[in-house]
Order: C-alpha cells, then structure tokens, then sequence
C-alpha cells in the first residue's frame, strides 16, 4: 500500500506576535521554520510543492516525500520561509489570494488580527524565480459556503484567471479558504483546470483520497520537533481526520 503522505500547513513565518494576539499559534519562527525543514530532510523526506506531489499523490511515484504548502501569501514567506526551502533543496506551494496582492490579511482584520502585508506581483514573481510555485485562495478569501454559486465560482475562476495574468504562470492548484467547501466547489474547481484542492481536515493524504478534497497536517508556533515527526511519521494526524 502507498505510503500516508504529509501535506504540510503554514501560515506566517516571523517572530512571533505578542502573547494574547488573536491566532498567534499560525505564526511560525523563522528559525523553528528552519529547523523543521532541518528535521524532514535528516529523517529523509523531501519538501514539494503540490505540482512536484502530485504523482505521488495519484500513486505514479513513490517516495519518502511531504508536501508543503503556506496560506495567504504573506511578504514573510518571501523574506524568512524562501532562504530555509532553498537551503535544503525544498520546494511549496503558497496559496494566493489575488484581490490582495500587495495589500493586507484583511479578512482578519475583524477578529483582531494586525494586518500584516501580503506579497504583491512583483514579490511573487521573486518566489516563483526560487523555484517555489503559487496556487489559488480565491479572490477576496471569501467562505465560499457563505456565497451563491454565481459568486463561489467566480471566486474559484477568478482567482485562477487574475494569477495568471499577473504572473503569466500556470496556477493548477487551490485552497479553500478557511477550509470551508461543499461538494458542488470541489466540482467547479476540477472544471475549471485545477488538478488539486486542499482543505483544512487534518489527516495524512492516503489512497483514495479526492485530489479535490485533500487533507492536511497543520504546523503551529508550538509545533516542537519531536511533535512534528509524530505528525508526519506516525498516524498522530490520520485519528483527526472527521
């Protein structure tokens, strides 16, 4: 049987905010950042962007790998998470929503989450050239359970369509915001050309998941190295899948 495969969940990699900030747990320091990039490598995994998953994903390839993917597109990911995937020879995925390129996280604003600056076309264009790839968050991260469908589709197509007009890449591959999805948004994102979407179920990727519906394994500022290898080394993860 194919191996459980990891798909890593990251958010911000910065120092972290002060103590009582509202979602301090999706920060990451860049240093622990490094260190786990450290980890996998010496236990022999190797980091991949959801393009370079893929076959294995489908079951074409085998392989001691992880997939490793960071929400929203903050300009930290630039400056601390793309020096420690370079120096270890990994690749990811950052999930981008383009009606904010450049801007802000303000659909946390509301919660009392600091705004922190997004990367804008340009700052993509820099990942992208060190060999990491972009996918799509929707245009606004919008809940798309919260829209009709003429809105949730043009989230989903939209998204795709704006990245790849500003950063003349392919974008193959999406995230739902906040996890939040249907099955009818699982089908419009496989009509549209994606060839994946991640939630944010926890569990290992396993055989016979939907490459619409893939689960994920988040990593929090707590995240300790020996709670990381559980994560990605055991079914510590696969016992929360709902």
């Amino acid at each position: 049987m194919r191996r459980s495969i990891p798909i890593l969940t990251y958010h911000q990699v910065e120092p972290p905010p002060a103590k009582g900030e509202p979602y301090r747990s999706l920060v990451v320091a860049p240093a622990a950042f490094a260190r786990q990039l450290g980890l996998l490598k010496a236990l022999g995994y190797r980091g991949l962007s959801m393009t370079a998953l893929l076959p294995y994903l489908r079951g074409e390839s085998r392989g001691r790998v992880v997939g490793i993917t960071l929400d929203d597109g903050y300009v930290n990911n630039l400056e601390h998470a793309l020096p420690a995937l370079q120096r270890h020879g990994f690749s990811a995925t950052c999930y981008i929503v383009s009606g904010q390129m450049g801007g802000t996280n303000v659909w946390d604003h509301a919660k009392g989450i600091a705004a922190r600056p997004l990367m804008d076309a340009a700052q993509l264009k820099r990942w992208i050239a060190g060999g990491q790839e972009v996918g799509a968050h929707t245009r606004t991260h919008a809940d798309l359970t919260h829209l009709d469908d003429a809105a949730a589709f043009h989230e989903i197509t939209g998204c795709k369509r704006d990245l790849e007009h500003r950063l003349e890449v392919e974008v193959k591959h999406f995230c739902y915001p906040y996890g939040a999805h249907q099955d009818k948004h699982a089908a419009m994102a496989r009509a549209v050309g994606y060839s994946t979407a991640t939630t944010t179920q926890r569990s290992r990727a396993r055989r016979g998941d939907d490459l619409f519906e893939l689960p994920r394994v988040p990593v929090h500022r707590s995240t300790s190295l020996p709670l990381l290898w559980l994560k990605v080394a055991t079914g510590y993860e696969d016992r929360k899948r709902q």
